[in-house]
């Protein structure tokens, strides 16, 4: 098998878009700590934010930016983790990552603050971002994407706003955006658990391989030239991706499907593990405080 040193360590490593992301990081730290008292309201900067905003980050240029990223072209299974990375653990990490006065400052301007009203309502944001994520993993649609680097980086972001639209029903640092409580979260994951599942089913159980890009030796070389350059790619005479795996086209198919779908629920277990725990700490403070009122009855006037 080939290894990917042949593609170079510009393919490799991605440097201009690791400058992007340090520049990102630099920005929000003269935001957050330089430009903070400028703004009414400010707080500052704590270590848990600026850690999950450094991690997100970080995960970002991980999965777009390192090797995992050139792998996804030629392994379904690597791009189901990837996949499932970028929509479902680095959002929340993100979303914590903000302080809360610079996403009321964001979410100040008209626009932002009505599109950002209408696709964070509960029922919207779930059919949004499954319909989505379920809309891309459409063979046709996928081939399509994978081929054009403007679609495939306008779908990856529009995806990803979708899964903070999503998530910000959870996690919303805002009070006055109050996420869902109790019960409700436990169907809102559930919903979004059910509704990812067509996606990943059809991956799994399927007999041939869906997708041209990772079999057909035309629209692979296409994609592979927009990942690692057209002179580059040309200069290897590559036949296709089954080069560099041992496994089938059917079997990497399936085990891509089937990681999406168990990543997806250890995620969503995390999440749920901690509405039960904030569920019976709630619980057990308000039993507490009815016994403390019994035992300690207010005096009458």
């Amino acid at each position: 098998m080939l290894t990917l040193n042949i593609f170079g360590f510009k393919a490799l490593w991605s440097p201009y878009f690791l400058l992007f992301i340090l520049a990102v990081i630099a920005a929000y730290f003269f935001i957050t700590v330089k430009l903070r008292t400028r703004f009414h309201g400010s707080e500052p900067l704590t270590v848990k934010q600026a850690s999950l905003f450094l991690t997100s980050m970080a995960i970002l240029y991980a999965i777009k930016g390192s090797p995992l990223d050139l792998m996804g072209h030629l392994m379904f299974w690597v791009h189901g983790i990837t996949m499932v990375v970028l929509v479902l653990l680095l959002p929340p990490l993100f979303i914590k990552g903000i302080p809360a006065w610079l996403w009321r400052s964001i979410l100040k301007i008209n626009v932002l603050n009505a599109l950002f009203n209408l696709f964070t309502k509960p029922v919207i944001a779930v059919l949004l971002f499954n319909g989505l994520f379920s809309f891309y993993h459409i063979p046709l649609i996928f081939d399509h994407i994978m081929q054009n680097r403007f679609y495939h980086g306008g779908y990856s972001f529009l995806l990803f706003v979708a899964a903070i639209c999503m998530w910000w029903s959870l996690i919303s640092p805002l009070p006055e955006y109050k996420p869902l409580s109790g019960i409700k979260k436990v169907a809102f994951l559930f919903a979004n658990s059910m509704l990812i599942t067509p996606a990943c089913a059809l991956i799994i159980f399927s007999d041939s391989s869906l997708y041209a890009t990772y079999h057909d030796p035309e629209v692979w070389g296409q994609v592979m030239s927009l990942c690692v350059g057209p002179s580059t790619f040309s200069n290897l005479n590559l036949s296709g991706p089954e080069l560099f795996s041992s496994m089938s086209l059917v079997d990497d198919q399936r085990l891509g499907g089937v990681v999406m779908k168990i990543i997806q629920e250890i995620i969503y277990a995390v999440v749920l593990a901690q509405v039960f725990f904030e569920w019976y700490r709630k619980d057990q403070e308000d039993s507490e405080r009815e016994m403390n009122n019994f035992l300690n009855p207010t005096p009458a006037e």
